[in-house]
């Protein structure tokens, strides 16, 4: 994630001073499933987005669940966004090998055609 989200500071802590590749960390506050989180982030818009993504996740556990204790949905929220990455991983890291392979194969078929028409260029020099 190239986002920073982080607990917003207590008054007793001195905030950490960006450096030149980091934007200064913003306050948010966000709802996931009834409850208001304060956080800060260099991208509110983002931190919100993913805060509507594990609403969105809670909700549904908890709809076809009949859990009411939310640590509980929050676990099987947490497995379910977890099981959601491995598999996107899994379909990434497949993807790049089919992409690997076909750059592999078009280079290969690259270096015979070049070849080849070296050959048919040296033919018509001889000729």
């Amino acid at each position: 994630m190239n986002q920073t989200l982080e607990a917003p500071q207590t008054a007793s802590q001195a905030p950490p001073q960006p450096t030149e590749n980091q934007s200064i960390a913003q306050a948010v506050s966000v709802d996931i499933y009834d409850q208001v989180y304060n956080l800060r982030g260099t991208d509110s818009a983002y931190i919100e987005r993913l805060a509507a993504i594990v609403d969105a996740k809670m909700r549904a556990v908890s709809a076809h669940g009949n859990t009411v204790d939310s640590l509980r949905v929050a676990v099987l929220a947490a497995l379910n966004i977890a099981d959601e990455l491995c598999t996107a991983r899994q379909r990434h890291d497949s993807l790049a090998g089919s992409l690997q392979n076909s750059q592999h194969s078009t280079r290969s078929r690259a270096t015979t055609l070049a070849h080849m028409l070296d050959e048919v260029l040296e033919d018509r020099k001889v000729g």
